[in-house]
């Protein structure tokens, strides 16, 4: 299987470079798997697609401020860092661009020294590990020094940060958002209750694994960095008796997809539990632990188009990425969503 199998031309225009002022009113692909039905709609119109008793599993991580733009210590060269994942107290995973310039030792300087990072480790594709020193409260720092890290095909400002959040996010520790979930608000999340809808939460940090470019030729030579998880034990019971009942599992975005998909896959059943992981989705793949999917228009060639067209069909998923260039949806990030049932 290929990589280039799930390329796709785009009209860069289509590129949502802000998002919309509300958030539940982004436009809704509909997709029936079994049908080939395509539907469309309006994000808020998601509601009558979900059946009373069924769960919807939503990924309440929070996205840090990660970027940070520094100063090498020694030379004053400017250097960008992105905080990926932290490996243990104060040391962190990251991106450096650009990375040549960083070697073991070298210290990098943020906010007139309030901040220093110092390089103890160097890892393929620009990935440095980090050891972050300073005084105080570090995400109060990081809140005054810090970006949030934005991908790089959206060029225009973000004026309200809150924006590149969910409304539900909760635990820190994600370099970018679970997009999927960004269309929800807390109104559209309180009707879906009203109805008889349960809401699960789960916990991946988005790091690089889920956004790391496919360099290979062949998709199953591509390796996934691992990412952390974790569920609670309500979260396990309510998704084992959704199950028990016959009713479905609605994953919001690909890494709550993720998420339960490894934990399915190792223990044969929804367990409380936390770890990494680096679980890799495509064509081929024996789906065990979601019914439903919610989801963003994704890059071509990432595995998180791969993911989708695990889910459904290859072929439906990109005629349905052709009709929607056709009927102008926004991509990627801020832009529109598609459900698959």
């Amino acid at each position: 299987m290929k990589v280039n199998d799930f390329d796709y031309p785009l009209d860069e225009s289509l590129i949502a470079q802000t998002p919309l002022l509300k958030r539940d009113e982004s436009r809704l692909m509909v997709l029936g798997r079994k049908t080939g039905i395509i539907e469309h709609k309006k994000f808020y119109n998601v509601i009558d697609y979900l059946n009373p008793g069924d769960t919807l599993v939503l990924n309440d991580s929070k996205v840090i401020p990660a970027r940070l733009i520094g100063e090498k210590e020694d030379t004053k060269a400017v250097v960008e860092v992105l905080m990926l994942k932290e490996i243990e107290e104060n040391i962190w995973e990251c991106l450096a661009k650009p990375a040549k310039r960083i070697k073991v030792g070298t210290i990098v300087t943020f906010g007139e020294n309030i901040l220093k990072a110092e390089c103890i480790q160097i890892a393929d594709d620009g990935i440095r590990k980090f050891k972050f020193i300073y005084e105080g409260i570090f995400l109060e720092i990081l809140d005054k020094l810090g970006m949030m890290p934005l991908p790089p095909y959206i060029h225009e400002k973000l004026e309200d940060k809150d924006r590149y959040q969910t409304v539900y996010a909760k635990n820190l520790g994600s370099a970018a958002a679970p997009t999927a979930g960004l269309h929800f608000t807390k109104e559209l999340l309180k009707k879906i209750e009203e109805k008889g809808i349960n809401i699960a939460y789960v916990t991946l940090h988005v790091g690089l694994g889920t956004f790391r470019p496919v360099m290979v030729e062949n998709v199953k030579d591509h390796l996934m960095h691992s990412e952390y998880y974790s569920m609670n034990k309500e979260t396990a019971n309510l998704l084992n008796e959704t199950r028990k009942k016959g009713k479905r599992i609605i994953a919001v975005g690909t890494t709550s997809t993720r998420t339960l998909e490894t934990i399915m896959s190792k223990y044969g059943e929804f367990k409380e539990g936390s770890g990494n992981t680096n679980i890799f989705i495509y064509p081929g793949y024996e789906f065990k632990g979601i019914d439903g999917l919610i989801t963003n228009f994704h890059l071509p060639k990432s595995t998180l188009v791969m993911l989708v067209s695990a889910f459904s069909k290859k072929e439906f998923i990109m005629n349905a990425y052709k009709i929607a260039q056709e009927e102008k949806y926004r991509f990627f990030s801020f832009g529109d969503a598609m459900l698959i049932i």
